[in-house]
């Protein structure tokens, strides 16, 4: 299915996403010239990217230890839960979870993997708290010393 979705994407349109996902403050008139493209006609393939969805979203990254958040970290959860309705009742209390930046269900050991930004040992503790009322059997959680590499960038 991929395949079929790049078939749609010609050179210019990979270069704009390239373009956009290493530098997303360029102005049009700027992003325009690097692909050899009128303005109108670089404003017009953006807008098409975004509503094909090949463009989720454009953000800030913000710097975490410089906000106070000193703790990165990777949480494995298990769940005893098997019904699909408790199961979704438990992924949207996980989504709501503003420390949660990723949640993902995973095939394994564990059910899940999440990564969680936190401000020290005591939200940590609170946080693990939390997790416990969710009726989750499992937990282990790993700290993050340093970060060796971050991209969101990916190799297109």
């Amino acid at each position: 299915m991929e395949e079929i979705k790049n078939k749609a994407l010609d050179s210019v349109d990979l270069q704009l996403l390239d373009i956009l996902q290493r530098e997303v403050q360029l102005s049009n008139a700027e992003l325009a010239r690097r692909v050899n493209l009128s303005p109108p006609a670089t404003h017009t393939r953006v807008k098409r990217l975004e509503n094909e969805g090949y463009i989720d979203q454009q953000v800030a990254i913000l710097n975490q230890e410089k906000l106070g958040f000193d703790l990165l970290c990777y949480v494995f959860m298990s769940t005893n839960i098997h019904q699909a309705k408790e199961l979704e009742e438990l992924e949207n209390s996980l989504k709501t979870m503003t420390e949660i930046l990723e949640c993902h269900c995973l095939t394994g050991a564990y059910d899940y993997l999440l990564k969680v930004v936190i401000r020290d040992r005591k939200e940590l503790d609170l946080f693990i708290r939390k997790l416990n009322k969710l009726g989750i059997s499992r937990i282990q959680t790993n700290l993050s010393l340093r970060e060796i590499k971050f991209s969101t960038i990916l190799p297109i």
